[in-house]
């Protein structure tokens, strides 16, 4: 199987840097006319895989709103997932899971081992037991040709306190988990291709106050949350990444999905134009 980051490579010349969230939050399946259940979350995710195909690289479907309907939530979530790949679409499962030991592989197992209904190209993990933890999520990634996002520096306010607090070297804590991520892609940065394994970045963070030198993170892609509802403009992306700007996916969920199902093709071509402009 080819890896995850030359996957992203060639979807990203293909159709761009826009990753589209499947976010069905109770109040936009209200908004859309769709009954919180089940049916209302696969019309849902439907409708954006239609508009998605051969416009976007990458779709991004939140786990917790399909997890809150339970076994069903979940059955629907294994149809979403294998509906977009087959329309050629990539698909990162935003499940933020993070463990350690046989329980992070379990994770791993159900969201990368291609042997799965939940198969995905790649999902969210967080590393706050250290990225050394993620040990088996990675190998199973390299098995599959699958990949990983690991949180460094995200845009929630909360988040700073825990990110920029430094250690012994003045390093802050989103730099040393960029630094260990960047490690596990050093094969593919000698190769001069995009690595696997990725950073969660939010796209309202200035990167040099929270410790993160784009300079350091060669082959690194950056899965960008932030962007419309949160404050984050796609017109920036490319000043506010520096050299991350090429492998940057601009993520957007509710700018998108608050245009009704009508509506969605319009505002993902307008997004797209927005990054190019």
């Amino acid at each position: 199987m080819t890896p995850f980051g030359e996957r992203l490579r060639a979807a990203v010349a293909a159709n761009g840097r826009l990753c589209v969230g499947i976010d069905p939050h109770a109040s936009l399946l209200a908004d859309w006319g769709l009954p919180d259940n089940p049916t209302g979350l696969e019309g849902f995710a439907d409708a954006v895989i239609r508009a998605a195909e051969g416009r976007v690289a990458v779709v991004k479907p939140q786990v917790a709103f399909f997890e809150r309907h339970g076994s069903a939530g979940i059955a629907v979530l294994e149809r979403v997932i294998r509906r977009a790949r087959e329309a050629g679409i990539l698909v990162i499962a935003d499940a933020k899971r993070g463990d350690i030991g046989s329980t992070l592989d379990g994770y791993a197992e159900a969201w990368l081992e291609a042997t799965s209904s939940l198969a995905s190209d790649a999902m969210t993990v967080s590393a706050y037991q250290g990225v050394g933890s993620l040990a088996p999520a990675v190998e199973r990634a390299h098995r599959n040709g699958a990949g990983l996002f690991v949180l460094s520096a995200t845009s929630n306010p909360e988040s700073a306190r825990v990110q920029t607090a430094v250690d012994a070297d003045g390093a802050t804590v989103a730099a040393v988990v960029a630094a260990d991520v960047a490690a596990l892609g050093a094969a593919a940065a000698r190769r001069d291709t995009w690595s696997s394994f990725g950073l969660v970045i939010g796209a309202t963070v200035p990167l040099a106050e929270v410790g993160l030198d784009p300079d350091t993170l060669p082959a690194v892609p950056v899965l960008a949350p932030g962007f419309g509802h949160q404050g984050g403009q796609l017109t920036a992306l490319d000043a506010h990444y520096g050299p991350l700007a090429e492998r940057t996916l601009a993520s957007v969920s509710r700018s998108v999905l608050a245009a009704g199902p009508d509506g969605l093709v319009a505002v993902i071509e307008r997004h797209q134009r927005e990054l190019v402009a």
